[in-house]
């Protein structure tokens, strides 16, 4: 797991396939996402973690959340659609993986092992506000699953998209593997025009001071 700072406050993590984040205030740590399984005890390590925010229910997002909710004791945030596949409730959608993803797809896949369950602890929608960052707004942003949201710290000029936006030489791209492309499209564009200052992505580098949109 390698450690990135973002932004004073802000640190990335990244995995073999993917990333997370972690948003820190005082000793309180907020983590977004939990990469794939296996890393809960070193991300535990960073200190103590008030809550743990899912963007949905990919194995490379999830993977460590209910080993670190068992070492913290922190709270799990889930979208209802989510939650149930999150929980083991329900099966899993599979991705939609048009021709000229395939090549991605066979190649990141292997790299990310199948989550454990994880017990979801509140289901948040569009419009709450968490408890950080000075007030963070849960936005609904289906497309990539029918519950993914994104994370809006309008306070900070953050925003966490999990995998609904991608990054690639220095631009902002939709995400790949998704249930409803064109949805999704809706998602993004609905997220850039916020304007971040630290745009927050699930793969690739965040972007700061303002974003390029490659639609």
């Amino acid at each position: 797991m390698e450690i990135i700072d973002v932004v004073p406050g802000l640190r990335m993590l990244r995995f073999p396939v993917g990333q997370a984040y972690v948003w820190q205030e005082g000793d309180a740590l907020t983590v977004i996402d939990t990469g794939i399984a296996g890393y809960a005890e070193r991300i535990a390590e960073l200190g103590r973690i008030e809550r743990i925010v899912l963007t949905h229910f990919h194995d490379d997002h999830i993977g460590s959340a209910a080993e670190l909710r068992a070492l913290t004791d922190a709270p799990v945030y889930a979208h209802g659609l989510e939650a149930p596949v999150i929980r083991g409730d329900a099966p899993a959608p599979p991705p939609i993986v048009p021709p000229e993803e395939r090549e991605l797809y066979d190649r990141v896949t292997p790299g990310a092992p199948i989550a454990p369950h994880s017990p979801v602890d509140r289901e948040v929608d569009e419009g709450d506000v968490l408890d950080f960052g000075g007030g963070a707004r849960v936005l609904s942003i289906p497309g990539h699953t029918p519950g993914s949201i994104a994370i809006h710290l309008p306070d900070a000029g953050v925003l966490f998209t999990g995998d609904t936006v991608a990054t690639w030489e220095g631009a902002a791209i939709p995400g790949v593997f998704n249930l409803d492309r064109p949805l999704l499209l809706e998602s993004v564009r609905r997220l850039l025009d916020l304007g971040p200052d630290v745009l927050c992505v699930g793969h690739g580098d965040p972007l700061l001071t303002g974003s390029r949109l490659r639609l």
